[in-house]
């Protein structure tokens, strides 16, 4: 008895170097084929060169059917009013930005190319845990400074990437107080981006996917994006000389839009390391309808893009991974309701 026991322990012992070698044999072989894949997308990317910068395309949304709404969108502020910045932006001028018109339809950001597919592996993501949350968003955050700062330096223009508050407990920032309706915001008087860690699983439902709260962030990073490429100060100079509101609003709605654009671009450069596979990508889709404006709102209202436009910009970025095409300014009308 005693040697038949000991006889099952070695095959046990044995079964379990085969276990453990197979184990070990599939990590390197999936280490390896992560590797080619994101090799192959360098070179794709690096043979294929820069996308044609499209302002008017035709086509619907590839996936996101909804009324919009069910959400609240992110925001970028400068006077504590969701989605309706005001004054008390930095200046861009005599820092070598881009200034008037041209930073806003003919900005140098535009010819830069398609964003370099860098690695971008997501941590797991534990939607419970805020320290999980923040774990993520600082790994998303990481990967579009990096490359943010490669496009910059391709567009000769200055950057310094925005200061993070990733946040579980309520403050004040200059724009705004947090919590606030919106699920995220961007302040330019501050340069920062705040995401409540906890408060940003709230209010998208507890929704799991890691794509989605990447998505949010590379919006809210979009709005610094912006800012830095000097767009930003044309247009609050613009919007704010606008006694209309449904006029502003239609400004508002091409700056959002166009975050959206740039967000996309992100996604899709780094899309197969993070990875961003079809669920992913439906999941993004979706968050952008349902963060839109709310369907049958009146143009006093509408600041962020019907739901198809907000899915159609989107998509578009993911798809040519390019910031010029990202250009809502000088877009049919249509394109930007």
């Amino acid at each position: 008895m005693a040697a038949g026991h000991g006889g099952d322990g070695g095959r046990r012992e044995r079964a379990a170097r085969r276990d453990a070698s197979l184990r070990s044999g599939r990590a390197a072989l999936l280490t390896s084929l992560v590797v080619l894949a994101v090799s192959l997308a360098v070179l794709v990317w690096s043979v294929s060169g820069p996308g044609a910068a499209l302002v008017q395309w035709g086509g619907g949304p590839s996936s996101a059917k909804a009324t919009g709404g069910t959400a609240s969108p992110g925001s970028f502020a400068e006077d504590g009013h969701r989605g309706l910045p005001g004054g008390g932006a930095p200046s861009g001028g005599g820092t070598g930005r881009p200034t008037g018109e041209d930073a806003l339809v003919d900005n140098p950001l535009y010819a830069t190319g398609r964003l370099a597919p860098l690695p971008c592996p997501a941590p797991d993501l534990d939607v419970t845990e805020s320290a999980s949350m923040k774990a993520l968003l600082d790994t998303v955050a990481d990967c579009l400074d990096h490359t943010w700062a490669t496009q910059f330096a391709r567009a000769g223009i200055p950057y310094d990437p925005p200061q993070r508050v990733f946040w579980e407990v309520p403050g004040t920032s200059p724009c705004r107080d947090y919590p606030s309706s919106a699920g995220a915001f961007y302040c330019r008087a501050s340069k920062s981006i705040y995401i409540g860690t906890s408060d940003v699983v709230r209010k998208w439902n507890g929704v799991e996917d890691p794509a989605v709260y990447a998505s949010l962030l590379a919006h809210e990073y979009s709005h610094h994006v912006q800012g830095e490429s000097g767009l930003l100060d044309y247009y609050h100079e613009q919007r704010r000389n606008e006694a209309d509101r449904s006029v502003q609003n239609s400004w508002t709605r091409k700056s959002e839009l166009q975050a959206n654009c740039m967000a996309g671009a992100f996604l899709g450069a780094v899309r197969v390391s993070f990875p961003l596979g079809d669920a992913e990508r439906a999941n993004v889709l979706d968050d952008a309808a349902a963060t839109a404006d709310r369907e049958g709102s009146s143009d006093d209202e509408r600041t962020h893009g019907s739901a198809d436009n907000s899915v159609r910009w989107m998509d578009h970025g993911i798809a040519k991974q390019d910031p010029g095409v990202c250009n809502t300014w000088s877009a049919a009308d249509d394109l930007v309701q």
